[in-house]
């Protein structure tokens, strides 16, 4: 038999000629998986976790810095009523990015899909509010640019929520009852392909123990305004609540992964 015809039978016969003789088959495709990029330690790291820190960026109460500090394995965020930031109607302590080293950090593109995964704990003077609370945010970084994504605490009729919207086009993307999860640790999931105009999706889950309260996707969505996505966590919220809700309070967050899709 030619070397033409043997090459010829041997790709028509495929696996099953490549098992007859006992060379091994061609290896299956790899599904795309979460690659962990990110996984810092409020301990060792502290705030060098982050890419920047917004802490009283007006100076507004030298009395109660630092309003953020790593405190055992958690990250805390102090928030007191007379904080101000540089816009006076409204409070931010908040740090960004996810920082892998003292001159690196992560930077989420168009067409890239991303996840975070964390821990927080909400005591009951973080209330909802009528106004904007928010505890995470996607943003373009940059002066003045619009949020793409907030994590909130609303209040709607009366009621104290917790709640996920996409900012760039006031989209809900799930909303839950606040108050079973006060003073308890509440596990965040939380996925986002960066896409510009219907080519973005998000995922938001939350869990408690072992049960699920909250799990909602949006896809065809906008998650992209320019440049990049940068994630905050913090308290960001305004001064103009009409419900009494505003008190000194903190946030604590805990066990920050991030993860994008390869």
């Amino acid at each position: 038999m030619s070397a033409t015809r043997r090459t010829l039978l041997g790709a028509a016969l495929g696996g099953a000629a490549s098992a007859a003789v006992g060379l091994p088959a061609a290896a299956p495709a790899h599904a795309a998986s979460w690659q962990l990029k990110w996984s810092p330690s409020a301990s060792r790291d502290g705030l060098g976790a982050f890419e920047t820190v917004e802490d009283d960026r007006a100076d507004s109460h030298p009395a109660g810095q630092p309003h953020i500090r790593a405190i055992g394995d958690n990250w805390r965020f102090d928030m007191h009523t007379v904080d101000r930031d540089t816009s006076t109607d409204r409070q931010r302590q908040e740090v960004t990015g996810l920082r892998t080293s003292g001159s690196s950090y992560l930077r989420w593109t168009e067409g890239q899909t991303w996840r975070i995964t964390y821990s927080m704990y909400i005591p009951a003077s973080l209330k909802a509010t009528t106004t904007f609370t928010h505890i995470m945010q996607m943003k373009q970084p940059g002066t003045g640019t619009s949020p793409i994504v907030v994590q909130s605490l609303r209040r709607v009729n009366g009621r104290q929520t917790i709640e996920l919207k996409l900012a760039v086009d006031d989209i809900l993307v799930g909303r839950t009852d606040l108050d079973p999860l006060h003073d308890r640790w509440t596990d965040v999931d939380f996925q986002i392909k960066v896409g510009n105009g219907s080519a973005g999706s998000v995922r938001w889950i939350l869990k408690t123990g072992s049960t699920t309260v909250v799990d909602a996707t949006r896809t065809g969505v906008d998650t992209f305004l320019a440049d990049r996505v940068r994630p905050k966590w913090g308290i960001y919220r305004s001064l103009g609540d009409t419900s009494g809700s505003l008190q000194d309070t903190h946030l604590l967050l805990t066990g920050l992964r991030g993860y994008q899709l390869a």
